[in-house]
């Protein structure tokens, strides 16, 4: 016979999720919120009651002293006689809540509905409060009764009251309503946080399971969106949003970390070697060590230029939007790269014209604004065979910010490899034989980026049209 029951699996899986479920902010504002539902409910109760059962109380208080004041009257005019009249009169009446009652001074009842003088002492305003069977069931559970006593010349006392049970049921009342309302707030709060809480617990689950695989080294995870809109929802949108950056720029460390190995391992073995065969001639004149030594200062330069390239694209990369940023002369900047490329171009005979309308000023780093202008003239002038290199400057327009466009009439790129091209270390088969990295776009890329612009490749029929759109300031 089996000593473990199903249940008592489930009552310590409970066990062990309750104190989880009240550590989750869901649960706890669930529970604040009930408990501030109950705080309002009890105090607009008491309100009710308030003005309920205090207006009924406080109408009775004048209706009796009214009534006693007749009955002094009464007795004033009369006698005893008189009032013993009156008394029966009023007691005799069937359903009412009305209390009477005259005694003796030796203690012998009179007239009246009650029984016998309530064994109670008057208060300093002469009213007594007391318990009652009702007159008109006897034998029912006793009920509450408030009535002024005072004694009459003669040493008479008489008692004037009502049955005030219809304001105890009211108040019994309002009391069990506030009870079922906490009660039931209580319950609906709790199940209501639960369920909340069991909701937002799986969706921050599941975060924390693709947190886990992304820290064991799984980049492709993602969290799994409810599409409900909510703040969590949001939070899972915007983590996926950085885990494809994450992604990407991982990706792109990867990338980096092979071409470097790839593509420097050439130039530093060809400095090795040129090295190496200068030192074993040992019939070398100082003009072969010469010419050694400049090309392997040759060599080093372009090393240089290929680490200064990473480096201002790890700037452009790392670098957060808005920070040490300062206006910026777009049409300045222009104008320094063109005064700079001209004679590059008339060295190659192409024409370079410098098309600049208007000074727009933009938010950025002036250092890599101009580097990635000299990076586009550069490959422009570059790969251009023959024809011209036009250098465009235009302000804001309606809906845009400033926009730079660098065209060329050379080869251009094919649709297919101008998202390629953005890479670092790609370069086109036709562009192996001339020097560079493969680092120039990647570079303007970055920088576009870090400025919010954007960067459209496109035909120049013939040749290459590149664009940098910044945005509307």
């Amino acid at each position: 016979m089996p000593l473990f029951h199903p249940s008592d699996n489930a009552a310590a899986r409970m066990a062990v999720r309750l104190p989880r479920l009240w550590r989750t902010m869901a649960f706890r504002l669930s529970v604040l919120y009930a408990g501030l539902f109950v705080v309002f409910t009890g105090l607009l109760l008491l309100f009710v009651y308030r003005s309920t059962a205090g207006f009924i109380q406080n109408e009775m208080s004048d209706t009796v002293a009214i009534e006693v004041a007749g009955l002094e009257d009464q007795y004033a005019r009369h006698g005893m006689p008189g009032l013993l009249e009156v008394v029966r009169q009023r007691s005799s009446l069937q359903y009412t809540n009305s209390l009477y009652l005259v005694r003796a001074p030796n203690g012998v009842i009179l007239a009246g509905n009650l029984s016998a003088w309530p064994d109670v002492l008057p208060d300093e305003g002469g009213w007594a409060h007391f318990q009652v069977a009702s007159p008109t069931e006897p034998g029912s559970r006793p009920s509450t009764a408030s009535a002024m006593m005072f004694t009459l010349p003669g040493n008479a006392q008489l008692l004037v009251g009502r049955d005030t049970s219809e304001i105890d049921t009211l108040r019994r009342r309002i009391w069990q309503s506030l009870g079922w309302v906490v009660t039931g707030a209580v319950v609906l709060g709790l199940i209501g946080g639960g369920l909340i809480s069991h909701g937002a617990m799986r969706q921050i689950d599941a975060i924390n399971r693709t947190t886990r695989r992304i820290m064991g080294g799984d980049l492709t995870g993602r969290v799994k969106r409810s599409g409900s809109g909510d703040e969590i929802d949001t939070l899972s949108a915007n983590l996926n949003t950085m885990l494809d950056q994450i992604e990407r720029l991982m990706t792109g460390i990867r990338q980096v970390t092979d071409s470097i190995a790839h593509d420097l391992r050439t130039p530093l073995t060809r400095l090795r070697s040129r090295i190496e065969l200068v030192l074993i001639r040992e019939d070398a004149d100082p003009e072969v060590y010469r010419t050694a030594l400049q090309e392997t200062i040759t060599e080093a330069d372009r090393l240089l230029d290929t680490f200064k390239a990473l480096l201002s694209i790890a700037e452009a990369e790392s670098g957060s939007r808005g920070r040490n940023f300062q206006p910026v002369n777009l049409a300045e900047v222009a104008r320094m790269a063109a005064d700079l490329y001209e004679p590059v171009a008339d060295d190659k005979g192409l024409d370079l014209h410098a098309d600049i309308r208007g000074e727009p000023v933009l938010i950025g780093k002036p250092q890599l604004l101009s580097q990635a202008l000299a990076n586009l003239l550069d490959n422009a002038i570059k790969y251009t065979p023959a024809g011209s290199v036009t250098l465009t400057v235009e302000p804001a327009a309606a809906g845009r910010g400033p926009r730079l466009t660098v065209a060329d009439t050379g080869p251009g790129i094919p649709p297919e490899m101008r998202e390629k091209v953005l890479e670092r270390f790609v370069r086109l088969d036709d562009a192996r034989a001339s020097p560079g990295n493969g680092l120039g776009l990647s570079l303007v890329d970055a920088v576009a980026r870090l400025h919010g612009a954007v960067l459209e490749l496109g035909s120049n029929e013939p040749g290459l049209r590149i664009t940098l759109q910044f945005p509307k300031a």
